[in-house]
């Protein structure tokens, strides 16, 4: 996906400057692109710190001022203290006074300044994203934001620290003009993913937006699709469920986190036991909605039969991709400051999460590498995928083919068959599954299925398979992971250069 941030911080700047964008999911800063710039603006993650600093060390011997914001620093500042400017927090007062600070000199300050909102800007004045500044072709989705700030405590999250509990809304007509702008785009992804936290932070607002979309769709002849992230208390609202159908959402992810139901209670999660959780996740399969979760091992809950209760739950939820995580205290999260207080953080970053679990650690990791050995065997996996075929595929709206034929999907769509077919029909050692799910969706007409189902299996199998050789971490959160990843991503570059 795309840096959605990025994408709404280089439509704010000011008219008079020239932004480029460079996404190093993509490709790497060059030194021309560095040279070029008379400031380096730079946002991410907390699992991005590796990259966040090296990008800034590039930065500086090239001579430039940079500037750090994103949800990384905006929760914990102390972790830069390198860079020339903090922007703090989202769109806002904050930001007008760096651009001020930067059109009056693009020379380094003496001391690190920090800019921290005091008044945010409404989500409802917030500009069009820059999509014409990055290749869209590039990207598997595009990114779409309708509101911001969730009204749930989970423990674990930090959504509610960093932006708020009562959702703030962009106007309907600004998402679909924001659509109108993505598909100008030559080559745009025919998915959109609301990065929402919670697609229904406000019922009303969802359920209100959602006809917009249905009109939209009608009026292009449906050329996306739409998935996004919720609760699973979404199962009880049919009406917005419906609607969703009717836009064509054809994927949501849940964080279920654990199918325990005493573990959700303790994390503040109560909102998962408000129906049952399998009888939810079939209701979403009723309307069409593939569901991925995601799943936290390491809980303070966790007991003997945490595994196989998980594996219980995976083999009668049918869920085809579980995000299966250790537990990782993130700050500005009420989990932070009660394992801060009972002294159970520890920052040793060889170790697979910071948290000082209550069972032995090296069980606790076992039991992580057994579970998605187990959840991301392939011929479980295939067999998940296989029941999705009847199960959700057939629900979904079956939209005109004309909004999608194009030569750009056309084409895109004739590489990736290749791949397919190439990398998991006939070289991968896990083939004769693959063949069976495939042709399974084939002969009851869901040819789009067929990518979907091949792309997901390919990646959790093969990032299943790194992880058991310890080359993958048990945290997306961590700092070793990245480290390694790094260290793959300047080898592929040192082959590219030697095959160049």
């Amino acid at each position: 996906m795309p840096p959605q941030g990025l994408l709404v911080i280089a439509a704010y700047m000011p008219a008079s400057w020239q932004v480029r964008i460079v996404d190093e999911n993509i490709a790497p800063a060059t030194e021309a692109e560095l040279t070029w710039a008379d400031a380096v603006m730079i946002s991410g993650m907390h699992i991005q710190a590796p990259q966040i600093r090296d990008i800034h060390r590039r930065a500086k011997l090239a001579g430039k001022v940079t500037a750090l914001g994103g949800p990384s620093v905006s929760a914990e500042p102390e972790m830069y203290p390198e860079f020339d400017y903090l922007h703090l927090g989202e769109l806002g007062d904050g930001t007008d006074r760096l651009v001020a600070q930067l059109d009056a000199s693009v020379a380094p300050p003496q001391a690190q300044i920090r800019f921290e909102n005091n008044d945010r800007l409404p989500l409802s004045d917030f500009p069009i994203p820059a999509y014409d500044l990055i290749p869209l072709k590039s990207y598997l989705m595009c990114t779409l934001q309708f509101s911001s700030g969730c009204p749930y405590r989970c423990e674990f999250c930090d959504i509610p620290g960093l932006y708020g509990r009562q959702p703030r809304l962009k106007t309907p007509q600004q998402i679909t003009a924001e659509l109108d702008a993505m598909c100008r785009q030559k080559g745009h992804p025919s998915t959109v993913y609301f990065v929402d936290d919670n697609f229904i932070g406000n019922r009303k607002a969802t359920r209100d937006m959602l006809p917009h979309l249905v009109q939209w769709q009608e009026q292009h002849a449906y050329p996306i699709q739409f998935a996004c992230e919720a609760t699973l208390n979404i199962a009880k609202q049919t009406e917005t469920l419906k609607l969703m159908r009717a836009a064509q959402f054809v994927g949501m992810f849940v964080g279920i986190e654990t199918p325990e139901a005493d573990a959700l209670v303790a994390m503040r999660k109560e909102q998962n036991n408000a129906v049952p959780m399998l009888q939810s996740i079939k209701t979403l399969n009723d309307y069409g909605l593939e569901v991925t979760s995601g799943i936290i091992l390491g809980l303070d809950t966790d007991s003997d039969d945490t595994e196989s209760r998980l594996k219980d739950f995976i083999e009668l939820s049918k869920i085809p991709m579980l995000t299966i995580n250790l537990l990782q205290a993130l700050p500005k999260t009420p989990l932070w400051d009660r394992l801060e207080r009972d002294g159970r953080l520890d920052s040793d970053e060889k170790r697979e999460s910071n948290v000082r679990f209550l069972r032995p650690y090296d069980e606790v990791v076992a039991m992580w590498r057994r579970s998605i050995a187990y959840a991301n065997d392939p011929e479980r996996l295939f067999s998940r995928f296989q029941h999705q075929v009847d199960a959700t595929f057939a629900n979904r709206l079956i939209p005109p083919a004309s909004g999608k034929l194009t030569w750009s999907n056309l084409s895109g769509a004739a590489v990736m068959a290749f791949r397919i077919v190439l990398y998991l029909g006939i070289l991968a050692d896990y083939r004769r599954p693959f063949w069976r799910a495939i042709h399974y969706a084939l002969r009851r007409g869901k040819i789009e299925a067929v990518f979907g189902i091949s792309f997901v299996a390919y990646h959790l199998i093969e990032f299943t398979r790194e992880a058991l050789r310890g080359e993958q971490n048990a945290s997306f959160y961590s700092q070793a992971r990245m480290e390694r990843s790094q260290r793959r991503f300047l080898w592929r570059q040192e082959e590219e250069t030697l095959f160049t």
